[in-house]
């Protein structure tokens, strides 16, 4: 789930309460933004076009770098950011693949490696976004959280929590809705849905 991804963010910034708290409230939002980022391409070619497992991971050491020589807001937000992004675009592979229903397995395409110009193979230890175990990963990478930062960080995890738990129990559910609604949207407005989406409904 994105909310997973922007939960491992928030942790991603936790060390800067202790070395840098100034810096804490910024490098939260960088964190939960950067866990999130890579899936507004939802809509466009996913887990490809704003995905990138080698290239973010690379930046990242290099921002981070930067931040422990010229620690200051900006490189401190830009170091969460990207390896936010990069954990969320190398963890991708060790869920479903890309079909709408992922938990039948019919897709072994995870994420995009722009590296080796090739697919990385769905591991399905986590089997789709929004399982039983997803969420429960989620509640696990929320309790470091809640239990260093104040609020409105902490309010913010437990909301992300929440939305988490509302996500897994409508899951499946939002599939099918979406199938009944894809068969009565007028064929002129079609034309505007990614065609993937249009492929796996019909």
């Amino acid at each position: 789930m994105a909310t997973t991804h922007a939960l491992f963010g928030a942790v991603l910034a936790i060390p800067t309460l202790f070395f840098a708290p100034e810096y804490a409230p910024v490098a939260f939002a960088a964190g939960v933004v950067g866990g999130v980022f890579p899936d507004l391409d939802l809509y466009a070619d996913h887990r490809k076009t704003l995905h990138f497992p080698v290239y973010y991971s690379v930046a990242a050491a290099v921002a981070v770098g930067i931040s422990l020589l010229a620690t200051g807001p900006i490189t401190v937000a830009l170091a969460v950011f990207l390896f936010a992004a990069a954990f969320h675009s190398t963890s991708d592979a060790i869920g479903g693949g890309l079909e709408l229903r992922p938990w039948q397995g019919t897709s072994e395409r995870a994420v995009y490696n722009h590296f080796r110009d090739e697919w990385i193979r769905s591991r399905r230890w986590i089997r789709y976004d929004g399982a039983p175990e997803d969420l429960l990963l989620a509640v696990c990478l929320a309790v470091p959280s809640v239990l260093v930062y104040r609020k409105p960080a902490r309010t913010a995890v437990l909301a992300l929590v929440a939305v988490s738990a509302v996500y897994t129990l409508c899951r499946k559910p939002l599939v099918d809705a979406a199938e009944w609604l894809v068969e009565r949207i007028p064929p002129r407005f079609k034309g505007r849905i990614p065609e993937r989406f249009i492929e796996d409904l019909s």
